[in-house]
């Protein structure tokens, strides 16, 4: 199968989840500046997950430069890795409802894993699938292990604001992810 249909599925549902994160975000209760900072969290937790969303789009768009045919298993992790996706505008509401607590936090974190897991499993089948001869790009398995190890460090971190700025992601172009 070639790979042109789930590409624009998959954009597709990226750009459905995109927009459902900026309709979830609470409107002022008054057009003053006061209102919007009471907002504060809530378009931090926007604009966090859509820049980590918009990178992972641009790192799948990279991966799947180079693939010409798919098999049934990379339409199967495909979906996995949307599924887990489709839950990231939900962790965002909930995260910026409860900006400080722990567990709105460690929600959104196991689905920043989740779609990061899954992220590196459609690489590893893209990579080995019946497309071995077209390799995905070099930069992606040592990227997506410093990504990890990043990650995996940012559930051990005690304060809440740090913990979720270090679950964010920068194109994989960039040498380092983080600058906080």
């Amino acid at each position: 199968m070639k790979k042109d249909r789930v590409a624009a599925f998959a954009d597709a549902v990226l750009a459905i989840i995109m927009t459902i994160l900026v309709l979830e975000l609470e409107k002022p209760s008054a057009p003053t500046l006061a209102a919007l900072w009471e907002l504060r969290y809530s378009f931090f937790s926007y604009t966090l997950s859509f820049f980590w969303l918009g990178s992972m789009w641009v790192n799948i768009h990279n991966e799947w430069e180079t693939i010409e045919k798919i098999n049934a298993k990379t339409l199967w992790v495909t979906l996995v890795l949307l599924f887990f996706y489709s839950v990231i505008p939900y962790a965002t509401d909930f995260v910026s409802r409860d900006f400080n607590s722990k567990v709105a936090q460690g929600f959104y974190g196991v689905f920043v894993m989740l779609v990061t897991f899954s992220n590196i499993w459609l690489s590893k089948v893209l990579e080995h699938g019946k497309n071995a001869a077209l390799k995905v790009m070099n930069f992606t398995r040592g990227q997506q292990r410093r990504s990890i190890t990043g990650r995996l460090a940012g559930i051990r971190l005690e304060t809440e604001k740090i913990n979720i700025a270090v679950y964010g992601e920068f194109p994989k172009t960039r040498r380092f992810r983080c600058l906080w």
